[in-house]
């Protein structure tokens, strides 16, 4: 037995629109993916905030948790994550715990710090452009009152939302992240799916400075990594071409919806170097070269958990990625 065998895995969705299709289209996709990873015993499928992106549909990041989460019956809908400067806690406390209610014990309110936009849309958010940088604890610590059971005396209630203690997750790409969640006692979710260059350095500062909570007694971090499987190791890097191009456009603020696969890009020495630096923890190949590259993932940052994020054009070769990996995970 290896140590990928009993290691949970689980989903993250940005919900992609793809050329020539409709945000409709993604929705439908985002559905297929859930029932599917639910199937094969996946244990989570979070979905990620962000606004104003012509690709990425997961806006309304609670709404469409809840219509994932009424289209399947056992695997955890979370937000990977809800970006709570973004919101009053109360809001996020209502519409959280709505969704518990609804939904009891599938629930996981994963949070961070950035505003999952650009300026113009911070703006037109009503967003302080300085909000979670100083202030991330005390919303936060608001947050968890709105979940918890009602104070004496407390005024203002969360209602749905007061007592369902929805658990809450930090997730990050830097050691702040890491450095509060140690601190609260709360589980930690590093987003090395387009971040990896502070990886191990959050995870050692998230073990060696936590503290135990109410809610969980010792450190638990999962990781989150792009992964694609593909019927061999050349097919699955013609396929990652379109993440390839996502970031590229990025890089060169011409952000839109993902692209079919292309044999090769337009792109300097530069620019190719900053495309794979966002994609530095990529896990690209065959079954098997995917099963290794999971298995060294694993033995280099001992987590509890990995979230997979796979970012095809098709449909089918997203579906079909994740059937590949599970069964190498089973194999395993």
């Amino acid at each position: 037995m290896t140590r990928l065998s009993t290691t949970p895995l689980s989903v993250l969705d940005l919900a992609p629109i793809r050329d020539g299709g409709t945000i409709a289209d993604s929705f439908s996709d985002s559905v297929a993916l859930a029932r599917l990873t639910e199937s094969l015993g996946f244990t989570r499928y979070w979905l990620a905030e962000h606004h104003s992106l012509e690709g990425i549909a997961s806006a309304a990041t609670s709404v469409l948790m809840g219509h994932i989460a009424g289209k399947t019956s056992r695997i955890r809908i979370g937000s990977g994550g809800i970006m709570l400067p973004n919101h009053p806690p109360l809001v996020i406390a209502e519409q959280f715990g709505t969704l518990e209610t609804l939904y009891p014990g599938r629930i996981d309110l994963g949070l961070g710090r950035a505003p999952g936009s650009d300026a113009a849309t911070m703006a037109a958010m009503r967003r302080d452009p300085h909000a979670g940088v100083e202030d991330f604890p005390q919303r936060l610590e608001e947050l968890e009152g709105y979940l918890d059971e009602a104070r004496p005396g407390q005024r203002v209630q969360a209602v749905p939302g007061q007592g369902t203690r929805v658990p809450i997750w930090l997730l990050g790409s830097s050691l702040y992240s890491a450095q509060l969640a140690a601190h609260k006692g709360l589980p930690f979710a590093f987003a090395a799916q387009f971040a990896p260059a502070q990886l191990d350095d959050a995870l050692a500062v998230y073990r060696r400075n936590f503290q135990p909570s109410a809610v969980l007694e010792a450190p638990y971090a999962m990781v989150g990594l792009p992964v694609l499987a593909a019927d061999s190791d050349e097919h699955a890097h013609f396929l990652s071409t379109t993440a390839q191009q996502k970031f590229l456009g990025l890089i060169r603020g011409q952000r839109g919806r993902a692209k079919p696969p292309v044999r090769s890009l337009d792109w300097n020495p530069m620019e190719r170097a900053q495309v794979e630096s966002f994609l530095g923890a990529a896990i690209i190949g065959s079954p098997s070269t995917v099963r290794d590259g999971l298995e060294r993932m694993l033995e280099r940052t001992q987590a509890d958990e990995l979230m997979l994020n796979t970012d095809t054009y098709a449909l089918e070769d997203r579906l079909n990625s994740y059937q590949l990996v599970s069964d190498v995970w089973r194999q395993a």
